[in-house]
């Protein structure tokens, strides 16, 4: 029979045979266990199915992973320090600049502003879940050769070619920590905002990251200006490019807009309540709020 008589035979059975709906499926006679009769009656003998003395009649059966005395397979395993406090590291989500550029292109993001791990967010392109412990977003050097956007960036960690794509189009980037609870306001600014609570101070970052954000090869935030324009120059000497003068500023007051260490929000104060109602800012008058949070930026 020629191929294509059976491929007729196979599509008319096809238009034959019901459709799979909810209502057909069945499983398979193989999955289906009857249920032992355990009935006190002669049929089914004096121990009623569960045997003669032993762990099986009296329901004392070992504990899962016990191997009768011997040491267990889970503790002959030696330890890996790979995975050593694993439920305690932080995870980044990757952004590349590919994706950044994108999001430039199609407006997702306003190059004529900072953008931030709050304009990051908004655009709906970048989950960032902190419940899941993840602190934020790791730029990545994916379409570097491709980035041409002057744009002045925040993000929380960033490769080295990652910095001088940035920066060889003329643009500014620094990396900065949030602690969780500021974080949990940064990636949803408008649900925080709609439950009427304060701006909270951003916090130190701990031991383990204190070192990485005072660098100014990693263009952290806590890092010394100086510091940051030196290696600047010495990446563009690395990488072969020149660095580009401000063309106006406007451009220049945008690029070199900066937070305060203890400052989440461009424009915002810690303390201060965002009405999303009635459009405007709360602001604490008494003496008492103003020294709370002085004193927390002090501490910060």
């Amino acid at each position: 029979m020629s191929s294509n008589g059976i491929r007729d035979r196979a599509l008319n059975l096809v238009k034959i045979l019901p459709r799979l709906t909810l209502g057909n499926l069945k499983r398979l006679s193989e999955d289906v266990k009857k249920p032992k009769n355990r009935r006190r009656d002669r049929k089914s003998g004096k121990t009623h199915g569960k045997g003669h003395k032993g762990q099986g009649q009296r329901m004392t059966l070992p504990r899962l992973g016990f191997e009768g005395g011997n040491t267990p397979f889970y503790l002959q395993i030696p330890k890996e320090p790979y995975y050593r406090n694993h439920e305690l590291r932080k995870e980044y989500v990757p952004l590349s600049l590919l994706q950044l550029q994108r999001m430039i292109d199609l407006h997702r993001v306003d190059i004529n502003h900072p953008i931030d791990l709050s304009s990051l967010c908004n655009t709906k392109l970048l989950l960032v879940d902190w419940e899941r412990k993840q602190f934020g977003v790791h730029l990545t050097d994916e379409g570097a050769e491709h980035f041409d956007a002057k744009i002045n960036l925040e993000v929380q960690k960033a490769d080295e070619v990652s910095i001088a794509a940035i920066e060889k189009c003329g643009g500014i980037i620094s990396t900065r920590y949030y602690d969780p609870t500021s974080l949990h306001a940064v990636c949803n600014p408008a649900k925080f905002f709609a439950r009427g609570t304060p701006i909270p101070v951003c916090k130190v970052p701990p031991k383990d990251d204190l070192d990485y954000y005072c660098k100014a090869e990693n263009r952290g935030y806590l890092a010394k200006p100086e510091q940051v324009l030196e290696h600047r120059l010495i990446l563009a000497q690395r990488y072969g490019y020149m660095l580009k003068d401000f063309e106006s500023e406007e451009e220049k007051e945008m690029l070199l807009m900066r937070k305060d260490p203890e400052q989440i929000f461009y424009g915002l104060r810690a303390g201060w309540v965002v009405n999303l109602k009635d459009r405007c800012i709360l602001k604490p008058k008494e003496t008492i709020h103003e020294q709370y949070y002085k004193l927390l930026e002090e501490s910060a």
